[in-house]
């Protein structure tokens, strides 16, 4: 199957998904087989809490659109140009699939069919629907893509490379149980924000959208906060009381009581707004309900420790503080050339 074939898949499953929003889903009937899966569509995302409690439709049609977003053909053809495939020959890719966030793992499922290589998915028992479901989409457009795709339940067999996600102690058996395959091994990493005071009362709403997207899940959810002596956390609470509602949420409330608990019983002196606590800690990974922050003196000094600490980090959003740092309100919505860890996918895909 050719590339460019593959590549008009990914195109349709675009406009699919474009059709489907938390505010308003509009059937458009130009899109292909509409008439076999947007109903079933529809139906599998008000179901997706039932599979997975922090799988809200609000959450979902958020991932949906992002890839919407970037599922065009102007974006494959930006992402894929920097590349040659001329001397690809398709292999067999184990793709282990984190279920953290909503088709989290669909950018590797994208990559490894983009590339010619064959997908064999292990998917999280928390997301395991609805990539099948997008599977199955493709599969509709083009049948022949179904011989680039297969889903296991159980371990990977009979493959030629792999590309794990999961925890730092997963990590470390898969290193272990990999180690004779090519592999990309991805664990346990957090994001960060660098703010000076600076910030307008339109950057921290957003910003408020970097912490609670996901309900702050993701490796992309802002984890953390570095901030000069004296910074005055007010403005930060006065924005993001835009976010007020999340608390409402029974699973989210449970771990907002519960992580308040904890701190409080340890003496840990915190600042809190009723749905979300902010304690000073060295740590980058913070308790869902719960942002981390810590102080620096020194820009240049706080530059050089984010570097030293860069296999902890995923992002780092600031008002242009930080080289290559993201605006705030964008670290949910990824472009298909911005890579996890920052290791390019397609270039382990082409050297296998």
């Amino acid at each position: 199957m050719l590339q460019i074939e593959k590549k008009k898949c990914f195109i349709e499953l675009g406009r699919f998904l474009n059709q489907f929003s938390s505010e308003k889903s509009v059937r458009n009937d130009a899109v292909l087989n509409n008439d076999l899966y947007y109903d079933d569509f529809i139906r599998l995302i008000e179901l997706s809490q039932s599979h997975n409690g922090w799988f809200t439709p609000e959450q979902v049609y958020h991932s949906i659109q992002s890839w919407a977003k970037a599922l065009t053909e102007e974006n494959l053809n930006h992402w894929l140009s920097k590349y040659d495939f001329s001397k690809v020959h398709s292999k067999t890719v184990g793709l282990i699939l984190a279920g953290n966030i909503p088709l989290v793992g669909f950018h590797d499922f994208l990559s490894v069919l983009i590339s010619g290589h064959k997908a064999l998915v292990k998917t999280s028992s928390n997301d395991q629907h609805l990539i099948k479901f997008l599977a199955n989409y493709l599969i509709s457009i083009d049948p022949k893509i179904k011989n680039y795709i297969s889903f296991t339940d159980g371990k990977l067999e009979n493959f030629d490379a792999v590309i794990a996600t999961g925890s730092n102690n997963t990590s470390r058996y898969f290193e272990y149980y990999f180690k004779d395959k090519p592999s990309i091994i991805r664990k346990n990493r957090n994001s960060v924000a660098v703010l000076d005071g600076s910030e307008t009362h339109e950057d921290l709403v957003l910003l408020g959208e970097d912490i609670f997207r996901y309900f702050g899940l993701g490796c992309r959810n802002v984890s953390k906060f570095f901030v000069p002596k004296d910074y005055d956390f007010q403005p930060f609470f006065k924005a993001i009381y835009e976010y007020k509602d999340v608390i409402f949420y029974e699973k989210y409330s449970n771990n907002y009581d519960y992580n308040k608990a904890v701190f409080l019983m340890s003496n840990f002196k915190l600042l809190d707004n009723e749905f979300l606590t902010l304690k000073e800690d060295a740590s980058y990974a913070s308790p869902i309900s719960s942002v981390f922050y810590e102080y620096y003196d020194h820009l240049e000094d706080l530059k050089k420790q984010l570097e030293n600490d860069a296999e902890q980090i995923q992002c780092v959003v600031s008002k242009n503080l930080v080289e290559h740092s993201i605006p705030f309100g964008k670290t949910q919505q990824p472009e298909l050339w911005d890579y996890a860890d920052n290791v390019d996918t397609l270039e382990f895909l082409l050297s296998i």
